[in-house]
């Protein structure tokens, strides 16, 4: 069955080389006609933009995803919309960015969140396409998922208010995890229920039952129980976890020159994963991660290696210890004063802090550019600096330049303020001098007046 699986995929690899780039066959173009269509079929659909470079990135990894999609038999069909083109479509489905992923299934839009390889996408079509709640029908096909599978979501019993509540549950969250459904005689000689229907997820080799006044909702408890207790953490899985709500506890270690102590740490945080995993399972997620890089991007800090840093991804706030952790015991209780409050939080999401992430970014960016390109970071940033200086010298020399224009005007016309005050204290004086010449003159009149009036008398 293999060699024949074998011959028939490779019979479709060449059919398509001949048609020119491999998938492009089965990749179509879709265009406004899709809206009307599609509601027959199920579509994986990349919603791009012509000039977006993860576009470009993301073309040849989505041929093949088209080409393995149809050389296993699925049914789902693989397309690809100009989203600039066909603007109003895109925002119908909600596009807000390039590229962006998603399976159509009936009225039910599915976006794509994980890595964009093509292994990822297609487990992601296969598990999306398929029904939200898969039916476990005997104990070895139980046993099988579970060998498969490191995170499974199992519901056990019959039809109840539960199911329904998992059924909706598995609807919303089936982009992160597979759900199924069984029957007490499928799980019973792996599992040891108090009572039934039971919600239970099978993980790090053990299982753990949803309790709902201790839980909260069942939506909640899946998406925080979804991922496997200790993982290796990069910058997606981080994004990933902050949609949980849980705080992060991270050992950064040096997987490339892994030393002893890295080691140490690694063991500490695994062992405190496992061993007190009632106490600390609802509020935190443990993991490493290789390298400092990104988390001191993060914090815009040093973080050193080895170390142990909590993160909170919801305000952006971490904590460090104030000594270097040696011990198991130690590590609880860092663990414990960031629970309780009592550690000392660092960053956050206040102003401060995000005038320190803008200005963080633009050193950054500014950085990276010149380190990979020398001559392209002087052509970027030099000639826009360049000419803003030009512009703002000319503004300064054309404003000088008036006001002396302005003023050797005034003054070619004798219409300076100076000139103009003198010129009103000498017609003031003038005015002065005219009052006093009239009442002299008054005098003298009236004097001549007076000998006439007298021999008349």
């Amino acid at each position: 069955m293999a060699a024949v699986r074998a011959s028939y995929v490779c019979g479709v690899a060449v059919i398509a080389a001949l048609l020119g780039s491999p998938g492009l066959a089965f990749v179509e173009d879709l265009d406004d006609t899709f809206k009307d269509t599609r509601v027959n079929d199920v579509w994986l659909v990349d919603f791009y933009a012509p000039w977006c470079g993860y576009c470009k990135k993301l073309e040849p990894i989505w041929n093949d995803v088209g080409l393995e999609l149809k050389s296993s038999g699925s049914p789902v069909r693989v397309g690809k919309m100009d989203a600039t083109a066909y603007s109003g479509m895109a925002s119908e489905f909600g596009v807000r960015g390039y590229p962006t992923i998603k399976l159509l299934k009936g009225d039910l839009a599915y976006n794509y969140k994980g890595p964009r390889t093509k292994d990822d996408i297609v487990e992601f079509a296969n598990r999306v396409s398929g029904p939200a709640v898969r039916a476990l029908p005997s104990k070895h096909m139980f046993e099988h998922m579970i060998k498969r599978h490191d995170v499974l979501f199992v519901y056990v019993g019959g039809e109840s208010p539960l199911k329904e509540k998992y059924s909706d549950v598995a609807s919303e969250l089936i982009v992160y995890t597979y759900f199924f459904s069984a029957s007490e005689e499928v799980v019973s000689e792996s599992v040891s229920l108090a009572e039934l229907p039971a919600v239970v997820v099978f993980k790090d080799g053990s299982y753990f039952t949803y309790d709902e006044y201790e839980d909260g909702s069942l939506s909640s408890w899946v998406n925080k129980e979804r991922f496997l207790g200790y993982l290796q953490i990069d910058g997606f899985t981080l994004y990933e976890l902050g949609e949980t709500g849980k705080l992060v506890a991270i050992a950064v270690i040096e997987e490339k020159d892994p030393t002893e102590e890295s080691g140490r740490l690694k063991t500490l945080i695994q062992r405190v994963a496992k061993e007190y995993r009632e106490h600390f399972n609802r509020d935190l997620q443990f993991g490493h991660m290789d390298g400092n890089d990104y988390i001191n991007s993060l914090i815009m800090g040093e973080v050193a290696v080895p170390s142990v840093v909590i993160l909170n991804t919801s305000n952006e706030q971490y904590f460090l210890p104030s000594e270097p952790i040696h011990s198991m015991e130690q590590l609880v209780q860092f663990i414990s004063s960031v629970l309780n409050g009592s550690a000392q939080a660092y960053g956050g999401d206040g102003i401060i802090q995000r005038i320190k992430r803008v200005a963080f970014d633009a050193r950054s960016t500014i950085m990276s550019v010149f380190r990979s390109s020398p001559l392209l970071g002087c052509f970027l940033f030099g000639l826009p600096l360049g000419v803003i200086s030009l512009m703002c010298y000319g503004i300064c020399t054309a404003e000088t330049d008036d006001g002396t224009e302005d003023m050797d005007g005034l003054k070619r016309e004798g219409l300076t303020d100076e000139e103009d005050e003198e010129e009103e204290d000498d017609r003031r004086r003038a005015a002065e001098l005219d009052d006093m010449d009239d009442g002299e003159n008054e005098e003298e009149d009236a004097r001549e007046k007076d000998p006439e009036e007298k021999k008349t008398d």
